[in-house]
């Protein structure tokens, strides 16, 4: 009896969402099938690659990092370098040194920050915080404002925070608003609703639905991105047609198989190949559970998961 295939297409679809202005602006989501099934349908926006910087500078990275960015001493020179990594499709710029248990930067000194890197490239630019909310919320509300025009996406706007971020983001300043929950489809849900509520449309909302580097609790992960496909595409869930980013590079380089040093575990083999292993494993994971983005640091890992992206898609 010969096989007669059945289609995986679905009539709805991942809404559309644009990043950036200009000849490299980026779309992400508008597939209305799995991912990667091209058997059943073109996917027309590919996966795309963010490569992250930080405002704490290059000191702490590992020496590949290093020697990509060798020469480049400001915070522009290190966007623009970021931006011309082969494979990376936006830049990503993390504001984590905010955090008053940390440096404790001022709001004033990480706006000047964002509008040095806004102005440098003319890649997408997405901007993190410090993962604390109440400082986040200030931050986010003045970085949007300093980036207007720019249609950048704020990430991110949580439980604790998310009138402020993304009033702010998504109403008054025109950019693009990351909602962020903790693995799980109903937080996840829930908090689209409440970003539509204030009035933001849901054609500026991305999703940052957590992640965790591979080994670790993964599982949670992929069973929640798998929800949330199934329930945009077969359930016409409209409250779930978001597309997804996942920040892999945070979760990657800060497991004991990154960060543990060759004096420590030799038997494990070069730390540097270590960490690039964790963000590429990580990263090919949640695309194939559903990201429409990752962000990720290492040239390599950038490099390898856009070949991984090309070939699929």
């Amino acid at each position: 009896m010969p096989f007669s295939g059945k289609s995986g297409k679905f009539n709805a679809a991942i809404r559309t969402v644009e990043l950036g202005t200009g000849d490299k602006a980026v779309k992400l989501g508008g597939e209305n099938v799995l991912p990667f099934y091209t058997f059943d349908a073109p996917i027309e926006n590919a996966p795309k690659v963010g490569v992250m910087i930080s405002d704490l500078g290059l000191e702490n990275e590992a020496a590949g990092i290093k020697e990509y960015y060798a020469g480049a001493t400001s915070f522009a020179e290190i966007a623009k370098k970021a931006e011309e990594m082969p494979g990376a499709d936006f830049v990503v710029l993390r504001l984590e040194g905010a955090d008053p248990n940390g440096e404790n930067k001022s709001v004033e000194e990480c706006v000047a920050i964002a509008k040095e890197v806004g102005e440098a490239i003319t890649a997408p630019l997405v901007v993190e915080g410090c993962k604390h909310v109440e400082k986040d919320a200030e931050l986010f509300a003045k970085v949007a404002e300093a980036l207007q025009g720019k249609n950048v996406l704020i990430m991110s706007a949580r439980e604790e925070n998310y009138k402020g971020v993304a009033a702010a983001a998504g109403l008054a300043y025109g950019q693009k608003v990351g909602a962020e929950s903790a693995v799980d489809i109903n937080l996840a849900k829930q908090l689209n609703v409440l970003i539509g509520q204030l009035g933001v449309d849901q054609s500026n909302v991305i999703m940052n639905v957590g992640s965790a580097a591979a080994g670790y609790g993964f599982e949670y992960v992929v069973s929640t991105m798998d929800r949330i496909k199934a329930a945009a595409l077969s359930q016409n869930d409209a409250q779930l047609q978001m597309p997804i980013i996942t920040p892999v590079a945070d979760e990657a380089w800060s497991v004991k198989e990154a960060m543990a040093s060759e004096a420590d575990m030799p038997e494990w083999g070069s730390q540097e190949e270590r960490g690039i292993d964790m963000e590429v494993e990580t990263a090919a994971a949640v695309l194939a559970s559903g990201s429409n983005a990752v962000i990720l640091k290492h040239p390599t890992s950038v490099a390898t998961i856009s070949k991984l992206i090309k070939e699929l898609v």
